[in-house]
């Protein structure tokens, strides 16, 4: 099984495997131009989105700076929005769904390194996905931890840290993002 797969199977791999080494440098290159871009240049942008990411499933909406590490594993529903500044660490799949909005310093990490110092000590790392429902609104700064899912309808407070999977219909905030009330 190559490191890639690893990675893809929330397995431990390889992060310096010479395909994965190829990849983020990919990304890299076409984030850096997408940081570049000027305002005037919306279809050019969305060029590079579309080379990017796994998916884009309609409309979308992607303020520069942005940055990830492969861009092929986030898959994005229509209506997106990410505002400045955002990391996708996306190791693992980064579904999105429709209607979502999200805000400036938003972090969204689907990587994980061992807890077990030896193991940690070799270099390994894995992941687990993240996938957010549809009509979504995650407020500044928050933060999405590995393996997290959020269901449909639900808004985050800015500068939250969502540690576990949130259900629909729900406002969530602090840190650790905890349900505050129901949400219509």
């Amino acid at each position: 099984m190559s490191e890639k797969e690893k990675m893809l199977m929330e397995e431990l791999y390889r992060p310096w495997d010479d395909e994965l080494v190829m990849d983020r440098s990919r990304a890299r290159q076409i984030t850096h131009a997408l940081n570049h871009t000027k305002n005037t240049e919306e279809h050019y942008r969305h060029q590079l989105m579309e080379d990017l990411f796994g998916t884009i499933a309609g409309e979308m909406t992607l303020e520069p700076p942005f940055y990830c590490d492969y861009g092929y594993n986030i898959h994005v529903g229509d209506g997106f929005f990410a505002n400045f500044n955002c990391v996708f660490l996306d190791i693992c799949p980064i579904t999105i769904g429709d209607r979502v909005l999200i805000g400036p310093n938003v972090q969204l990490y689907t990587a994980l390194h061992p807890m077990d110092r030896e193991t940690r000590a070799k270099g390994l790392e894995s992941g687990r996905p993240i996938t957010i429902g549809d009509d979504v609104w995650i407020g500044g700064g928050a933060i999405i931890n590995p393996g997290v899912t959020i269901g449909n309808n639900v808004v985050i407070g800015a500068g939250a840290v969502v540690t576990k999977d949130l259900p629909d219909n729900v406002f969530a905030a602090g840190s650790p993002a905890k349900v505050i009330r129901t949400v219509e």
